[in-house]
């Protein structure tokens, strides 16, 4: 299996599976002479760790990172950095009754399509169990940016149920189960995911991630795009099937008046009216707010029945048991912060590379 690395000055590389002994990452390129400790990286996989509510998986996971290599007396030494987290709470046999049939709405059949076989076991490395290490690689990437930039998600729809557009209580983030930046529709949430968990279904959810600080000039015009980039980083998340950048999709409802960013000059510094362009023009950062925005789809393994077929093609129904996310939304918002910061470190090396 190939392609299991992103970025291009600050690179990480991932490895391991659901049910596997451990799932580990190489982070390639950081800086020397930064401080970095496990205790920099935990606070962000304990946001991911599963276990933490009843809306989220039960599987049982310290996710504790070990860093095997790269630093040296608390400080990193331009050296690759080796991370590690062992898994402990596997139980392979609930997959037992569906190892020879596939999930609709999973990757099994393309997996066993592509390579001939498949981990049924919480499906191997298509599980989102390996965005553990994605989490602890932007932890690095965090250290990479510095204090200046602020990188902030939320979780601002589940099903029907949106935060408002004119509402972003950043501080409510960590005081509720769903990362949803208002209190009030966090209580929503919770009513509403009760209902979808108990019938053993799920539902999908949209993130929202925005880097403050982040500079002018950032990124590049054709193919490294800053926008571009992000759009690819967000997508390679599990369960992701849309991403939009500022506006997104809404501005084919603006008119040319509408949709412009105008500028003015306050202070001796430009200064936009709004950010419609999502701290993006022409693949460039503008200086403003970074806004990305993602889609995840319902986490595909539920109970109720659904018709599918086995490996050996004959038709049959499936339920899926095992600890699910009824909501694989709610760990995507740190997940999405993650992804956030390693792109943002990568475009800075690189900027750094060629503008000095």
């Amino acid at each position: 299996m190939s392609h299991n690395t992103f970025g291009h000055l600050f690179r990480v590389t991932t490895f391991g599976e659901s049910h596997g002994p451990a799932l580990g990452c190489i982070v390639d390129g950081c800086p020397p002479g930064l401080s970095l400790t496990e205790a920099d990286i935990q606070p962000y996989l304990d946001k991911r760790r599963p276990g933490q509510s009843k809306y989220t998986t039960q599987r049982q996971e310290m996710d504790e990172v070990k860093i095997l290599s790269g630093t040296f007396e608390g400080k990193t030494t331009g050296t690759p950095i080796g991370l590690l987290i062992e898994n402990t709470d596997q139980r392979s046999k609930d997959y037992g009754d569906i190892k020879d049939k596939f999930r609709p709405g999973h990757a099994d059949y393309t997996y066993d399509a592509k390579y001939g076989f498949r981990d049924y076991r919480g499906g191997g490395r298509s599980s989102a169990r390996e965005t553990a290490m994605r989490v602890a690689a932007g932890a690095v990437a965090r250290k990479v940016l510095g204090d200046g930039i602020v990188i902030r998600g939320g979780l601002i729809r589940m099903g029907d149920l949106a935060v408002p557009t004119d509402v972003r209580d950043w501080d409510a983030v960590d005081q509720n189960p769903f990362f949803a930046p208002d209190a009030v529709t966090a209580e929503k949430f919770a009513s509403y995911l009760d209902g979808i968990r108990k019938s053993g279904s799920s539902v999908g959810a949209v993130i929202e991630v925005i880097a403050s600080g982040v500079p002018a000039g950032w990124g590049a015009p054709i193919y490294g795009k800053l926008d571009s980039e992000l759009a690819s980083a967000m997508m390679s998340i599990n369960a992701v099937k849309g991403v939009e950048i500022g506006a997104g999709m809404d501005v084919a409802r603006l008119t040319g008046e509408e949709n412009a960013d105008e500028m003015r000059m306050v202070d001796g510094k430009p200064v936009f009216t709004s950010n419609n362009n999502g701290g993006v023009l022409g693949g460039i950062s503008s200086g403003q707010d970074v806004v990305v925005r993602f889609s995840v789809k319902p986490t595909s393994s539920i109970l109720t029945p659904r018709s599918t077929i086995d490996k050996n093609g004959n038709e049959t129904e499936i339920s899926t048991k095992g600890r699910h996310d009824p909501c694989v939304g709610i760990r995507a918002v740190p997940i999405g912060e993650a992804m956030m910061a390693c792109v943002l470190a990568d475009q800075f090396l690189r900027h750094r590379g060629q503008c000095g």
